[in-house]
């Protein structure tokens, strides 16, 4: 399963990743575009999710 975080602007977007970083999250490449407006992390088990920009 693989989560998809959304966010209602780019700086809640920017929150929630530096606060996932803090818990132990790590950024991974899965092949995302910038472009693409999702950044992609893994907790400390490994498992993925994104933290997706505001639509």
């Amino acid at each position: 399963m693989h989560f998809g975080l959304t966010s209602t602007s780019p700086a809640e977007q920017q929150q929630t990743v530096a606060k996932s970083l803090g818990l132990g999250a790590r950024h991974i490449d899965v092949g995302q575009r910038p472009e693409e407006g999702q950044v992609v992390l893994a907790d400390p088990e490994g498992n993925e999710f994104c933290v997706l920009a505001p639509r």
